[in-house]
């Protein structure tokens, strides 16, 4: 049986257009992730890695291709539906933390598992598995300004990680930056790989 995806693109471009100018980001890119792959996208400042992963995450529309989240397309779905499946199914770090200040780190995390509507009590306890799992248990009952750039970096990837989500989409260096050995995770993209099973919190 062939293995499903868990993150595919086809033929994607997408163009910025300014006036009269037109940008060509994305030209043809193509890729196939597979379940518990890392992989990384290697590029120069403004050569469209950003851009790729808003695409490939649902957070942006192509101009033209194709992406399926475990075979299903996300053109082909409405707002709710695009919505629902990156809640459940795709975590997101991106290269500034956006943590809510008025909020603890364990709610900050716990926030995604609010949204799909999850108990409070469930969802705590799960979001204080995810900031052990990345060194932060002590650090639980803090709020984002009591906490170092690095401690809010690492609060953001348990905020991605805590839906156990099929792939999660990291910005820039932030989910490098911890012990892969504690933390599996799949950044999309196209020139490194590494296949290793992840392992969650349970």
């Amino acid at each position: 049986m062939t293995e499903v995806a868990v993150l595919s693109a086809r033929e994607l471009h997408k163009s910025y257009r300014e006036g009269a100018l037109s940008v060509d980001v994305l030209r043809g890119a193509e890729l196939d992730i597979a379940p518990a792959e890392i992989v990384a996208i290697v590029g120069a400042s403004g050569s469209g890695k950003s851009t790729l992963l808003h695409v490939l995450g649902g957070l942006d529309a192509a101009d033209q291709g194709a992406v399926r989240v475990e075979g299903r397309n996300l053109a082909q779905m409405d707002d709710a539906s695009r919505g629902r499946l990156r809640n459940e199914r795709l975590g997101f770090v991106y290269q500034f933390h956006h943590l809510l200040p008025e909020f603890t780190a364990l709610d900050n995390v716990a926030m995604p598992l609010a949204i799909r509507r999850m108990g409070l009590a469930e969802a705590r306890e799960r979001a204080g598995q995810a900031l052990a799992s990345v060194g932060l248990s002590g650090r639980v009952q803090h709020h984002p300004t009591e906490l170092s750039g690095g401690e809010r970096q690492r609060t953001a990837i348990a905020r991605a990680i805590v839906t156990r989500p099929a792939c999660v989409l990291a910005d820039e260096r932030p989910a490098i930056s911890i012990e892969t050995r504690r933390v599996r995770f799949s950044p999309s993209s196209s020139t490194s790989r590494n296949r290793t099973a992840p392992r969650w919190s349970s």
